[in-house]
């Protein structure tokens, strides 16, 4: 039985909606969320390539190497639950700005010639992405109410191109810029400075109706018992568990290629397929999502087709590579598009969006994070990466029963 607040009687009274002024023009807006969701995966993507410059320079260990890519993830899940009450306050549109504003000065932060600047730039940069991965889905829901999963899948695709173009560039733009990785990762804070101007027409919007965006700002109560909802819960898992197999591949999947014998510039170059089949995806799956009232059947082939691509990996790992990177990529992507979907279907409100996708995403990244430590220490404890694959290979069965859950017709 659905779990929806329409079941209690409310008192309403006549709330003022929402006017667009010409600075909230449907364009501006469009292209303000596609250039914040650039920023949301390009500065995480673009030092991959560079770690092991990062680690030649600071003399690290593989341990501490790895935390350049970990401590982001983790504090992303750190960050989520503070999101609403920023919004709540301040506004979305406000919130957004100044998270985009941090996460260009984490990217500048993390390139002074400091080890603590490094991993103190790792940390804000985190926290800024957990601010704008929990504040879209709220503004999709609210600007967008009847096309939500439509704009879902473009934010998601967005972010997806995004990591794909900076871990493609990453490298030329070292030789490019002649500046070592410090050049090229610092450029990544142009993009973000980009985006907070073409994000302040919905600022000055907001200031300039003061009334309407308080409306906006939090159109519905809070969400009651939301830690309680098993609903919730299946998100959160849904989310984390297929986050935790991206991240786990991200960082291992090329390496386990190698380790079976393909080359390396190879192995490369299917992890590269992989992502941008990723794209494809994140944009068709909360598309397909959105046409559906049960997206049941969805998630449970999303959790397949995962566990499938994991299958591969373990027992064809270098004949059927590109096979598998094909069926990976729309796995991944896929279940990227879906579980942001599910924050704005599951929800009534652009409140409850923010509430849902706080939860979900705290849940989802902390539990990310310990995919790749996890990955590698079981690896160095067995000496290979079979018992690896086959406890992810599990954990995509979790995936297929949380996501059978998640999609059940039921609102929050």
């Amino acid at each position: 039985m659905a779990v929806t607040r329409a079941q209690q009687p409310v008192v309403t009274a006549p709330v003022p909606l929402p006017v667009r002024s010409r600075l909230a023009h449907p364009a501006l807006l469009l292209t303000g969320i596609v250039l914040v969701a650039l920023n949301m995966r390009a500065c995480l993507a673009a030092v991959s390539p560079m770690v092991a410059e990062i680690q030649r320079t600071f003399g690290l260990s593989a341990t501490a190497s790895g935390l350049i890519t970990t401590v982001p993830v983790l504090f992303q899940g750190v960050g989520a639950p503070l999101t609403p009450r920023l919004t709540r306050r301040f506004g979305a549109e406000r919130v957004v700005l100044g998270a985009v504003l941090v996460l260009g000065a984490g990217v500048l932060l993390r390139v002074l010639p400091s080890v603590f600047a490094l991993y103190a730039g790792c940390v804000v940069i985190g926290v800024a992405i957990a601010v704008l991965n929990v504040s879209m889905p709220g503004l999709v829901k609210r600007e967008f109410p009847d096309r939500a999963a439509t704009m879902t899948g473009v934010y998601s695709t967005t972010m997806l191109v995004g990591a794909t173009l900076a871990a493609g560039t990453s490298v030329p733009l070292e030789h490019a810029l002649g500046g070592g990785w410090r050049a090229s990762l610092g450029a990544w804070s142009l993009l973000a400075l980009i985006a907070a101007v073409a994000w302040l027409p919905q600022v000055l919007r907001a200031r300039q109706e003061k009334a309407a965006a308080a409306a906006a700002a939090q159109p519905g109560k809070p969400i009651e018992g939301l830690w309680k909802s098993p609903l919730a819960w299946q998100i959160s898992l849904f989310m984390g568990i297929s986050s935790l197999l991206v991240y786990t591949l991200v960082a291992w999947m090329p390496t386990i290629l190698a380790d079976h014998g393909m080359d390396r510039g190879q192995a490369g170059l299917v992890f590269a397929f992989s992502n941008l089949v990723q794209v494809a995806g994140a944009f068709l799956v909360p598309l397909m999502a959105g046409r559906m009232t049960s997206q049941r059947a969805l998630a449970v082939t999303m959790a397949a087709l995962n566990g499938l691509g994991i299958a591969m990996l373990l027992v064809v790992p270098v004949s059927a590579a590109w096979a598998t990177a094909a069926v990976l990529g729309v796995a991944q992507g896929g279940s990227l598009g879906l579980g942001l979907a599910f924050i704005v279907l599951r929800t009534g409100t652009a409140a409850g969006a923010a509430q849902l996708g706080g939860m979900s995403q705290a849940i989802g990244y902390l539990v990310a994070a310990a995919g790749p430590v996890g990955a590698g220490a079981l690896h160095q404890l067995t000496g290979g990466w079979d018992a690896t694959l086959v406890l992810m290979l599990v954990l995509a069965l979790v995936v297929g029963a949380a996501g059978f859950g998640a999609g059940r017709n039921r609102t929050l």
